[in-house]
């Protein structure tokens, strides 16, 4: 019994019908998942129950569900949930997503365990065309914002592979050396253009520059879910080649995999997340980083299921961020890229002192 348990296979073969892939998952994958979405669901309660406007648990769930339509605040209730409190937390919930998920890729494509789109120049990218948008044309639509977001993080996308062309390809290394490098000349940039203009929308645009989910509404939900529905089953489906491209590329070349051709469309869907979360919610650090990095830890390095996982566990951690945000100086709260930076500054210490013993 002991042997044929050891020789049970620990993966899940999933076969869509009418489609011609096979995907494996490890078998922790769903249970992991489900405890996400638990612990998820539980902030998500908290979160819309914390705040001046007392409501019961209960009243919450009930709110939530439609269930209480006879109380007498009933519209009030309405109101503070689902027109205040649930757009900002699914919107969190939505950033985190995307930016996990770009994170993941990066890491995959780069096959750096330090990589994440903040880290890398390409949020600073997206953040300056946003910022421009926010300084000279001011009243800016919220659908109108990942769209300049993504042009600015494709070229910065684009001039990082450019830059780190040699020969015939780009190696990790170079993507990284100069993506940390434009990243610099990116910020400064920002910072100049914000010298020079007006006070009023500079300080909004240094609000948005920190990360913030504070005043969003549907409207910026939509604008970033639209972004995923057709980005996030992209990076799903190429799981498997994130998985050739960490063999090297010696051993990719073997396999058949078209390396360039595959890495920069890995790229452009990475940078698009990116650039959608920037968007909606402003330049947000080291979800990226920490969200690949803890569910590697969960669930294996197999990207079929690190994919998703991380980024269930990256909207759960920018829904805590957003609560720890605004109860930790309450009655005012913290921009959510503030607190970003408190958890993944250290964790970021912790593994550039972890690589160096290595």
């Amino acid at each position: 019994m002991a042997a044929e348990k050891q020789l049970r296979p620990s993966w899940i073969t999933i076969r869509p019908r009418g489609l011609n892939f096979s995907y494996k998952l490890d078998r922790r994958v769903p249970l992991v998942a489900l405890g996400i979405i638990a612990f998820t669901l539980v902030v998500l309660v908290v979160s819309i129950n914390y705040g001046q406007y007392n409501m019961s648990v209960g009243d919450v769930v009930q709110t939530l569900l439609g269930l209480n339509r006879d109380h007498p605040d009933y519209r009030n209730f309405t109101l503070v949930v689902h027109t205040f409190r649930l757009p900002r937390i699914v919107l969190a919930f939505l950033v985190g997503m995307a930016l996990a998920v770009s994170g993941t890729i990066m890491q995959g494509i780069t096959r750096n365990a330090l990589a994440d789109p903040y880290l890398l120049g390409v949020s600073s990218g997206a953040g300056l065309a946003a910022v421009a948008l926010i300084v000279w044309l001011k009243d800016v639509p919220a659908y109108v914002l990942p769209w300049a977001a993504f042009a600015g993080a494709l070229i910065t996308a684009v001039a990082i592979y450019a830059l780190a062309w040699k020969g015939e390809g780009s190696s990790p290394i170079r993507l990284i050396l100069v993506g940390i490098a434009l990243e610099a000349v990116l910020a400064s940039v920002t910072t100049i253009m914000l010298l020079f203009g007006q006070i009023n929308d500079v300080q909004q645009a240094y609000v948005w520059l920190t990360g913030s989910v504070y005043g969003r509404n549907w409207e910026h939900v939509y604008a970033i879910g639209g972004w995923l529905l057709v980005f996030l089953p992209a990076a799903i489906l190429m799981a498997r080649q994130l998985n050739t491209l960490g063999l090297g590329d010696a051993t990719a070349k073997g396999l058949g995999l078209r390396i360039e051709w595959q890495r920069g469309l890995l790229l452009i869907i990475s940078v698009a997340l990116a650039a959608a979360a920037v968007a909606v919610a402003g330049t947000i650090g080291f979800v990226g980083l920490v969200a690949p990095h803890v569910t590697r830890r969960l669930v294996g390095p197999s990207h079929e299921g690190l994919v998703p996982i991380s980024a269930l566990f990256g909207g759960a951690l920018l829904v805590l961020a957003d609560l720890i945000g605004r109860w930790v100086i309450a009655p005012s709260e913290l921009p959510i890229g503030i607190v970003t930076a408190m958890i993944g500054a250290p964790y970021f210490m912790y593994l550039l002192y972890r690589s160096r013993n290595r």
